[in-house]
């Protein structure tokens, strides 16, 4: 399934893959997970176990999952995007079905919907060259301290979504490649969970089991910054070594595997990974 969906974005000639992590192994080439942890292992079964996927702040600008949809693009503009996620058990090594998977991220320009007057953004000259060595100080205009969350200032709602895994532990979601924030590096917010039930005002009860955070390598960045409307863009960009929040230590810290045309990043990017969690934990990423 993923491999399909990146045939789809890359086309034909040469494309770029990106990620970080080392030592990946699968159990057999006919895998159908997306993306292998460093620290993954082949169970007595052939299946891939994950160890847990690395928990991390919720940040200021989490809102309910209330939106159950595929396509969260609600027309933004920018580098359009397929995100492919995999909840698995790090435990049990079998997907885990029916969770209920939220993504959140800023536009192109670094703004958050619900939160565009207190997040932040920027337009002009795009940054050129070498990445900066020095990493900008303190958090987006406006957000509070490590995860305290932030009441919404605006009804708008795009670039959020939730969605169930399938049977097979699958989501996937319809995007633009993030934009990036004074302070932060790229990445997509996300959480997992689990024993709860989809209402007519969205998913309802049980518990959040995975709060995390999904983050891009370097080339994939500086790549979209040379193509509108991230070309506009005078914030100054920390980089991925430089965030405060990713941990370093590739897939198992959130590290996606990005695929695109080589030179037409502007045509579509995939990105995939499995999430190992355990499903009977809660982290909702506040005390972090």
């Amino acid at each position: 399934m993923a491999g399909g969906a990146a045939v789809a974005a890359a086309g034909l000639g040469a494309a770029v893959a990106t990620t970080a992590s080392a030592g990946e192994t699968s159990a057999s080439a006919s895998s159908a997970t997306p993306s292998a942890s460093a620290s993954s292992a082949s169970s007595p079964s052939g299946e891939v176990c994950y160890r847990l996927t690395s928990e991390t702040t919720e940040g200021p600008y989490y809102i309910d999952a209330d939106k159950i949809r595929k396509d969260i693009t609600e027309g933004k503009e920018g580098i359009p995007m397929t995100l492919r996620l995999k909840v698995i058990d790090s435990d049990r090594c079998e997907p885990v079905a029916k969770a209920a998977v939220d993504i959140w991220h800023c536009d192109a320009l670094g703004l958050y919907s619900g939160y565009e007057s207190s997040s932040s953004g920027g337009g002009g000259t795009p940054p050129t060259g070498t990445p900066p060595t020095d990493a900008p100080t303190g958090a987006p205009t406006g957000a509070p301290p490590g995860g305290g969350h932030q009441e919404p200032t605006d009804d708008k709602r795009y670039l959020r979504g939730t969605q169930l895994t399938d049977r097979h532990g699958f989501v996937e979601f319809t995007t633009v490649f993030p934009g990036w924030y004074r302070g932060r590096c790229v990445h997509i917010h996300t959480k997992v969970h689990t024993g709860g039930k989809l209402t007519d005002d969205g998913y309802e009860g049980g518990h959040t089991c995975h709060t995390g955070q999904l983050f891009f390598a370097e080339e994939a960045v500086l790549d979209s910054a040379k193509v509108a409307p991230y070309n506009t863009s005078t914030t100054e960009r920390t980089t991925l070594d430089e965030d405060g929040i990713y941990p370093g230590n590739g897939a198992q810290g959130g590290l996606l595997k990005v695929k695109y045309r080589k030179g037409k990043i502007e045509k579509g990017v995939v990105g995939s990974l499995t999430l190992g969690v355990d499903p009977d934990a809660t982290h909702d990423g506040t005390d972090l």
